[in-house]
């Protein structure tokens, strides 16, 4: 009989399989992608982005033009209101108490809160980023300085403090630059990036003690690049987050200085790049509400839906770039 010898296959690791491996970035991603709200949310971001960058352009008229024969005009879905004044098919939201077309001045409205989410939030991230860096890591003396600074703008109210400034200076040339908007994002700067700084020495605290830290320490790595290569990639994340949850926050604050009266300045002619906030329409049309309550409705029902759709990114970026859920299905 002729005896069978069995041949075993080496076990060859599969080299395929390990490059298949997905880094951190990437399972963040499709944890993100896969999270309905958060893409929802980030649709709608990009809409009302496009929206208030092509404001002149889907604008159907001027938002500054007033037709003296088509004033309290309704929607076009209400055929007549109680004044019998009945809707014109070329002014898709009515017009306000000057004739002025409503949608426009929606679309026209979006500039400014948009503006106001971003720009603003780039200050507050800067300024805080670099205090709590230096108070976390440098500690000691630094550390109290910075952190007692932090505390007593903490302790001042955030609302009461953009309401001195913006009646103070509104009258002044620095309230007067770019019809107001330079000293709304100063006021809205100052106070707000006492959060994002306490978050970061957090972090840093945390991080400094770590070996790759010890490390760069050891091979004589300069502090600046300590914490602009080691210790600012690895706090990235909570900083994404805090971004995402802190811009709905100031489109609201700005809505509020706007409802107050303290907002945008009025600007001269149609050719300035922004012409009203959402904030400056819910002031117009809280006089107007019996009468005319689609001019309240419309810049509310975009405020509510920006900050949702912030909130739900902010929401889904917090469960991706949480490294507890790597791995997870």
């Amino acid at each position: 009989m002729t005896a069978q010898v069995e041949t075993q296959t080496p076990n060859i690791p599969n080299f395929g399989e390990a490059l298949k491996t997905k880094t951190p970035n990437q399972e963040a991603f499709e944890r993100l992608a896969r999270n309905k709200a958060s893409v929802f949310g980030l649709v709608v971001i990009i809409l009302f982005m496009l929206m208030a960058i092509f404001a002149r352009v889907l604008a159907p008229h001027d938002p500054l033009e007033i037709t003296s024969g088509q004033k309290f005009l309704p929607p076009a879905w209400v055929a007549q209101t109680a004044g019998g004044k009945a809707s014109n098919p070329d002014y898709l939201l009515g017009t306000d108490t000057l004739g002025r077309d409503a949608l426009s001045r929606v679309l026209f409205g979006a500039r400014v809160s948009m503006v106001v989410g971003f720009i603003p939030t780039f200050i507050i991230v800067l300024i805080g980023t670099v205090v709590g860096m230096m108070a976390g890591y440098l500690g000691g003396t630094w550390d109290n300085l910075l952190m007692r600074l932090t505390d007593v703008i903490y302790a001042f109210p955030d609302l009461l403090f953009f309401i001195i400034i913006m009646v103070s200076l509104r009258d002044s040339w620095i309230g007067q630059f770019m019809n107001g908007l330079f000293l709304l994002f100063a006021s809205l700067a100052i106070v707000n990036w006492v959060g994002i700084a306490r978050l970061v020495r957090g972090q840093v605290l945390s991080l400094k003690q770590k070996e790759f830290i010890e490390a760069a320490r050891a091979i004589g790595v300069k502090t600046p690049r300590i914490m602009t290569h080691h210790l600012l990639p690895n706090t990235l994340g909570v900083i994404i987050v805090y971004v995402a949850f802190r811009i709905p926050g100031l489109i609201i604050t700005e809505a509020i200085l706007g409802y107050l009266g303290l907002g945008l300045r009025p600007p001269a002619d149609s050719s300035a790049t922004f012409i009203t906030s959402w904030g400056g329409l819910l002031l117009e049309g809280q006089s107007a509400i019996n009468a005319q309550p689609w001019l309240l409705l419309a810049p509310a029902i975009c405020i509510a839906l920006v900050v949702l759709a912030f909130t739900f990114l902010g929401d889904g970026l917090r469960d991706a770039l949480d490294p507890r859920m790597r791995g997870s299905q």
